[in-house]
């Protein structure tokens, strides 16, 4: 539960930023200025980039970027307006600071700065974090949608271009969808084929519709928030309620995750610019996240070790 209540909540909060693009930093009009005026000259300030110079018809003077940089430096490549809005993002905070002013987001996100290539250094490294959590067992295919949900949102994090925001929309939603359908499985206690089937066919299929869709017809932040919010809420919901009437043993798991979860929550709801331009409130979220799913996956090994053993005493 808490693997997928963290992918609901980062997503929920990414699709609010990006349902509104413009910040109070990009609204500023010394910032725009410094950005038209980089993507003109290719330089921000003291800073230049080779691959804002181009052509009469607007091609790159030193060709394409992956004629610019060595093969195991493809991934770090920025385009000039990244580079352009980044690098006008830090004088811009800089100026601010020295008028006593506080720091504004840009575009969505505050002013985080970049370390060896990646955009959000802490929020990638909490995501790697959250990823080797999984490798503490594998729930079949649970596990594995769980650590792809996880490797992709490191991915974004650490680059945030259209696939890598694909990708990990993709697989957080695909996570989400299985998600549900093991949560009331297991809490309804289904152990008839056909049973199982009736649950999981709608839902599978809906999510396999809406992840089509999201990548070949249309990506509606506004649309895929309402979604995942209502998967979300239907899991939370049946392992809240299934962990209040049943008997099992570990059950107190089941509430640590859910009321940490909740708690943690406040981290989004109280949001706060970086420390040191590095940890933002959105990075600590991801860093809770570990320790939380440590004691999910303890709870499905005590499950399946409570379950084993009533099915050994029903035999007997």
């Amino acid at each position: 539960m808490t693997n997928h209540y963290w992918i609901i909540c980062s997503m929920v909060f990414s699709c609010l930023v990006r349902v509104y693009e413009a910040s109070a930093g990009d609204s500023d009009l010394l910032y725009r200025a410094c950005v038209k005026q980089c993507e003109k000259t290719g330089c921000a300030g003291e800073r230049c980039f080779s691959h804002c110079k181009f052509t009469s018809d607007g091609s790159s003077l030193d060709g394409p970027w992956y004629m610019q940089e060595p093969l195991y430096l493809w991934w770090k490549q920025s385009t000039c307006q990244s580079d352009c809005r980044y690098h006008c993002m830090l004088e811009r905070e800089k100026e601010r600071a020295e008028h006593g002013q506080a720091s504004v987001k840009y575009h969505g996100k505050w002013p985080i700065r970049r370390l060896c290539g990646f955009q959000e250094p802490a929020s990638a490294a909490f995501s790697a974090l959250n990823l080797a959590m999984h490798f503490h067992g594998l729930w079949n295919i649970y596990g594995l949608l769980s650590m792809n949900a996880w490797f992709w949102s490191a991915v974004f994090h650490s680059r945030d271009v259209d696939l890598t925001e694909r990708l990990d929309y993709s697989s957080a939603v695909a996570l989400l969808g299985y998600s549900l359908v093991l949560a009331i499985i297991r809490s309804f206690g289904l152990r008839n084929d056909a049973a199982g089937v009736m649950v999981a066919a709608p839902i599978i299929a809906f999510t396999t519709t809406h992840i089509l869709f999201l990548n070949n017809y249309e990506m509606d932040y506004g649309w895929n928030m309402k979604v995942r919010i209502a998967m979300g809420i239907a899991q939370l919901l049946t392992w809240s309620i299934w962990g209040a009437v049943t008997h099992h043993p570990s059950r107190w798991k089941l509430w640590i995750a859910s009321v940490g979860g909740s708690l943690a929550m406040l981290l989004e709801i109280y949001d706060f610019p970086p420390y040191e331009g590095m940890i933002d409130a959105h990075a600590l979220w991801h860093a809770s996240a570990v320790p939380l799913t440590c004691v999910w996956w303890s709870f499905i090994k005590d499950d399946a070790e409570y379950r084993t053993s009533n099915i050994l005493k029903k035999v007997r």
